[in-house]
């Protein structure tokens, strides 16, 4: 089933929103556990449990993001010229068409804020970690920020804390207030040895650990999903911000033009008022 692109003219301003990025997160991995029934609570969220295919805006985590806080989220894989859920005014695009919102700032969390939406950032690899010049870029786009170093990528149970950080800002914002929560998931990053049953720091990162990062992610979700859909009804993206090599043609990690990089997980869906 073609994934819907509803009219986001239609959902801002009438719609909390939710943008999720599952860092590092390779589509082929993300497929797999769809397909084998590995990651059941995000898979009820993708029409007829699969992923939509597509390509990232950038190599790694700041290009990437960057990219996207522009409206620039990650581009279906086939042919053509595909409208984008949100964009800056900006003369000439091609891909801003009816249906798409578009807002007037420089990027898309300050655009929302414009909108009255209360704009937080739940961090999670380097880059958000406001401990340096670089690492508070991102973050200072959002009206809230937080970070700690439990929900960095040497944490075993990063995704847990950066739930609770966010249940905790849901739990004390006006219920009439929109909100616009992103959080950057650090869990599926290297390293991610420890989440694989048997595995060491010695055996080293795997595609195997990549896949259970994501699991461990899928088996918490759930959490999130209904602290957001428990304020009344939200829109929420879910996608990889770009994929990481394991090995493949002699390549390990990301930023580089190969593959397994560029070729990431998305998927959007409503999150229905409890």
């Amino acid at each position: 089933m073609p994934l819907a692109e509803p009219d986001m003219n239609q959902v801002v301003g009438s719609h909390d929103l939710l943008l999720i990025t599952l860092d590092t997160l390779r589509y082929d991995v993300a497929a797999e556990l769809a397909a084998a029934g590995r990651i059941p609570h995000l898979a009820r969220h993708l029409p007829d449990g699969i992923w939509d295919e597509r390509h990232a805006p950038g190599s790694f985590t700041y290009a990437s993001h960057q990219a996207m806080f522009a409206g620039f989220l990650p581009t279906p894989v086939a042919p053509g010229r595909h409208r984008r859920l949100f964009a800056a005014r900006f003369a000439g695009s091609e891909t801003t068409a009816e249906g798409t919102y578009v807002f007037d700032t420089p990027d898309l969390v300050s655009g929302l804020s414009a909108a009255g939406y209360h704009t937080v950032c739940v961090g999670g690899v380097g880059f958000f970690n406001k401990q340096g010049a670089l690492g508070s870029v991102l973050p200072g786009l959002f009206q809230e920020s937080h970070w700690e170093p439990e929900f960095g990528v040497p944490s075993p149970t990063s995704f847990e804390a950066q739930v609770a950080c966010a249940e905790k800002v849901i739990s004390g914002l006006d219920p009439e207030r929109r909100l616009f929560l992103f959080l950057n998931v650090s869990a599926l990053h290297q390293p991610n040895w420890f989440h694989l049953p048997g595995a060491t720091r010695d055996s080293g990162d795997t595609r195997d650990s990549h896949a259970a990062a994501l699991e461990y992610v899928d088996r918490h979700i759930g959490r999130l999903l209904a602290a957001v859909g428990g304020r009344g009804p939200a829109f929420a993206i879910v996608c990889s911000d770009h994929g990481t090599a394991y090995g493949e043609d002699g390549h390990t990690g990301h930023r580089i033009g190969h593959e397994v990089v560029w070729t990431v997980p998305y998927t959007h869906f409503f999150l229905e008022a409890r």
